[in-house]
């Protein structure tokens, strides 16, 4: 979509003057001279979250273990009364979707569940910019099946070092794959995948395909009535701003409700039987049946609150907003900070993006110090990514001008001179 930008910090306020979501700002807590970029890494604490963590540990309090029969049995179901909260943000049902564990243990119940490897198909197709933690996860259960990694794993290369062509994937669609797990945005570059495209090649093929939702859920509206994915997982601490740490998520198609899942626990149970103690493993109906151990309210009650923003909101206002403000972000950096050796790596389009920017400078690694001293927070990506997301709900379009200043004076004025080239844990 093309639009109408120009310089300036009037221009800027102007924006925030239009911007309908502007008000949401006031939901969550914000630092007072800090601008926060680092959304799409750990989002910011919101007051409906707290209000639903604080409400959670007062009916523990207060009743102990009758937590679990009170408010119609709400604490025991949570993942379902979740559930129907966070369906509209993926456009499934919610007896298709689970809130547990974290995201790489939910890979693990999907490969476990999923891969089924035969002498004549048994290969699984990943690409090699994903983030290391879904590689590990399938390796390690091609290492339990018994398969030879080298042997088994297809890693779709890049022809760029930044993006994924969809027609390469679909080109290692042979006869021998039996299963494919993608990310729906890539991490670094933020490209957004042609998910419907790709699945429905899958399919034809007869492969299972399962998607991960980490850096979309929250920023990008999906669609999986039209997607129709076997499953997904997603983690809660980025876009859903549920808290470091957070409880996960996992889809499972309702096609596949009669399979048998991977991993079993007892809160997979139907919940007429899981009390009667019988060691055979009677599975729930639908998606509760992934279901394992008792649910982490702590972890959970966060999701719980700040879902509500998003369906007060809208996905498809909040898609919106950050197609928009992305692109003034995009629209800076051409036209102010190009001249200091700054270049945009992620896709343009509209369709190929997901929330956050990727910016590329050779100094990229101090050039981040630099920047939490001048009290912005980004993220920080081998080998030059500085990863900007300026979230929908609490970042505006002034800060995102402030940060672009800020940008050019640190290098303008060579401050990222003042910092060691040496790598720290956490950046």
């Amino acid at each position: 979509m093309k639009h109408e930008f120009k310089d300036g910090l009037e221009f800027a306020r102007e924006l925030d003057k239009l911007d309908k979501l502007h008000h949401i700002r006031k939901r969550f807590y914000l630092n007072e001279g800090e601008i926060y970029m680092d959304g799409n890494s750990l989002g910011l604490s919101s007051k409906d979250a707290e209000e639903s963590l604080l409400n959670v540990f007062n009916v523990w309090r207060k009743e102990g273990i009758k937590i679990w029969g009170v408010e119609n049995g709400r604490y025991f179901n949570f993942s379902r009364n979740i559930a129907e909260k966070l369906k509209n943000l993926i456009n499934a049902d919610a007896d298709e979707i689970i809130i547990i564990g974290s995201i790489t243990s939910n890979i693990h119940q999907g490969l476990a569940t999923f891969y089924e490897p035969t002498k004549e198909k048994y290969k699984i197709i990943v690409d090699e910019l994903n983030f290391p933690t879904d590689i590990y996860a399938v390796k390690s259960m091609i290492d339990l099946k018994g398969y030879n990694v080298e042997d088994t794993l297809i890693e779709i290369k890049s022809r760029d070092g930044r993006t994924i062509s969809e027609e390469d994937i679909i080109s290692k669609m042979n006869d021998d794959v039996a299963l494919i797990l993608l990310p729906a945005v890539l991490y670094r570059s933020a490209q957004l995948l042609d998910m419907e495209i790709v699945t429905k090649e899958a399919h034809k093929r007869g492969i299972i395909i399962g998607w991960d939702l980490a850096h979309s859920i929250g920023s990008v509206p999906h669609d999986f009535k039209k997607i129709d994915p076997d499953f997904a997982v997603w983690c809660s601490y980025k876009y859903l701003n549920a808290g470091p740490g957070a409880t996960a998520g996992m889809y499972i198609n309702r096609k596949h409700f009669n399979k048998s899942t991977g991993f079993r626990g007892w809160f997979g149970c139907k919940d007429e039987s899981q009390f009667l103690m019988s060691h055979d493993f009677d599975q729930d109906k639908d998606a509760n049946g992934w279901l394992l151990g008792t649910h982490s309210m702590f972890s959970m009650a966060p999701l719980d609150g700040v879902l509500n923003v998003f369906n007060e909101v809208g996905m498809k206002n909040i898609r919106a907003k950050s197609l928009h403000i992305t692109a003034y972000l995009m629209y800076l950096i051409d036209n102010k900070l190009s001249k200091y050796g700054y270049s945009i790596g992620n896709p343009r389009e509209d369709h190929r993006r997901g929330g956050h920017i990727c910016l590329e400078h050779d100094e990229a690694y101090r050039i981040s110090l630099a920047l939490r001293d001048n009290n912005v927070l980004p993220d920080y990506r081998e080998p030059n990514v500085i990863r900007l997301a300026p979230v929908a709900l609490y970042v505006s379009y002034e800060e995102v001008y402030h940060l672009v200043e800020i940008l050019e004076s640190i290098v303008k004025d060579k401050e990222f001179e003042n910092y060691s080239l040496k790598r720290v844990t956490v950046l």
